[in-house]
């Protein structure tokens, strides 16, 4: 009589599941990985918000010149330095960062305080020009409004 073995001939299967190293290596990168992702701040940058703010302003000044011409008649920009807001024309009022430094150079006539300016655009396109510089930290730029055209451009100020 033949005996037949019924054993299987593949190698016993290894034991399933992870070791302590692997799981502990595992849980490191996971680790590494969740302060990476926590303590990630945007990069954000003064000056990027200073050359924001300059362009509001600035697209503010040529809209309110847009408005005098199509509406014929005087609109302003009011700037007012002490409570950091402005408003262009019958837009309403428009707040300004607290930590920006804002200096005006106006026409006498068109300063109703030493803390409110103003910018008049007249129905022809011309205005009564001004410069408003903005600061923060060491960036500066300086918004300028030519009396004559009314074009309104920015520059960096050194």
């Amino acid at each position: 009589m033949i005996s037949r073995c019924n054993a299987d001939p593949r190698p016993a299967a290894a034991a399933a599941g992870f070791t302590l190293l692997e799981i502990l290596v595992v849980l490191a990168i996971v680790g590494f990985a969740l302060v990476l992702v926590v303590g990630y701040r945007a990069p954000w940058s003064r000056g990027f918000a200073v050359d924001t703010i300059a362009a509001q302003l600035s697209s503010e000044l040529r809209l309110v010149r847009s408005e005098a011409i199509a509406e014929n008649r005087p609109v302003v920009l009011e700037l007012d330095l002490k409570r950091h807001r402005y408003r262009g024309g019958s837009a309403a009022l428009r707040p300004l960062p607290a930590s920006l430094s804002i200096q005006m150079l106006t026409l006498a006539g068109q300063r109703e305080s030493a803390d409110v300016g103003s910018i008049r655009f007249n129905p022809d396109g011309s205005s009564t020009g001004g410069r408003i510089v903005l600061a923060e930290g060491p960036r500066r730029v300086a918004i300028g409004v030519d009396w004559l055209t009314g074009r309104v451009s920015v520059a960096d100020v050194r």
